[in-house]
């Protein structure tokens, strides 16, 4: 068959590229009436520094692209049919021509009037001819334990719907976590900072450290030096989806030197200093 036996430049192009699934963007005939699928849906969900560790159950309310209910997302007014393309002749097509040195070139692209599909018809006075309109939805949503600033949660086929029967997009909620004025997180381990005394340091004691999971007892050992850090095992933050494995807390120990002192609180630690030397002196012998 030669180049003159079409007569028509769509069945040139069909021609030359069938079975290759067509020129992805300029397209043939198949992709005329072809599903669109529904493009996703983004909210940011804002959480306490708790939910976030623990997980928390909400309610978000989004508002995206439904199915036209009237025209049942056809985007035609009901009760009328669709009629042929002026503009294309059905095609869903239209063909430019510009002259070049090397000859004609022609460039066929999407038909703007019919949108490629070949048809008009009467838009849905509902959507205006869209085949979707946009609504208010309210969704549950349970928020896993261990999620951070910045964790993503898909929620499938909750985005906007499809055109020509394509499939929904999907729904993505973004999280932001608020900052606790006490503890600070780090990965899964919760930081923690206390202040004793230098004596409480000398001698050790117990103390209240405040946790995720409430105020819990932290034994300071005797000897304790000025920024030790104490382990306290899983009271961090649960593994994202693995929520029988935690963190630890970590408890960094500043010890408090006082900058003024009594006269009786200077005569004891002149006495200790004194002992403590004595003690020094002893040990060279």
């Amino acid at each position: 068959m030669g180049m003159g036996d079409f007569s028509n430049p769509f069945d040139l192009f069909e021609s030359l590229f069938e079975g290759m699934g067509g020129m992805g963007g300029m397209g043939g005939r198949a992709s005329r009436n072809r599903a669109v699928d529904g493009q996703d849906e983004y909210y940011n969900l804002v959480l306490t520094f708790k939910e976030a560790v623990f997980g928390a159950e909400k309610e978000i309310e989004i508002t995206r692209l439904e199915s036209c209910g009237t025209c049942d997302g056809s985007g035609a007014k009901p009760g009328t049919k669709p009629s042929k393309c002026s503009t294309c002749g059905g095609q869903g097509q239209v063909v430019t021509s510009a002259r070049t040195p090397l000859g004609v070139f022609q460039q066929v692209m999407t038909c703007s009037s019919c949108g490629g599909s070949g048809e008009t018809f009467s838009p849905c006075n509902t959507c205006s001819g869209d085949g979707r309109v946009r609504r208010t939805k309210r969704i549950s949503l349970k928020v896993p334990a261990g999620v951070d600033s910045g964790s993503r949660l898909r929620v499938r086929s909750e985005g906007n719907a499809g055109r020509r029967g394509g499939s929904p997009g999907d729904l993505f909620v973004i999280i932001e976590v608020r900052t606790d004025p006490v503890l600070k997180r780090d990965d899964t381990n919760i930081l923690y900072t206390c202040k004793v005394s230098y004596i409480d340091a000398i001698l050790g004691t117990t103390i209240k450290v405040p946790t995720v999971d409430g105020m819990v007892d932290l034994k300071i050992p005797a000897g304790t030096q000025p920024n030790t850090t104490l382990v306290m095992a899983k009271k961090g933050v649960p593994v994202l989806n693995k929520s029988n494995m935690r963190g630890d807390q970590l408890v960094r120990v500043q010890v408090e030197i006082p900058k003024r002192l009594s006269s009786e609180e200077r005569e004891l630690i002149e006495e200790l200093a004194d002992l403590s030397k004595g003690k020094a002196a002893t040990s060279r012998r």
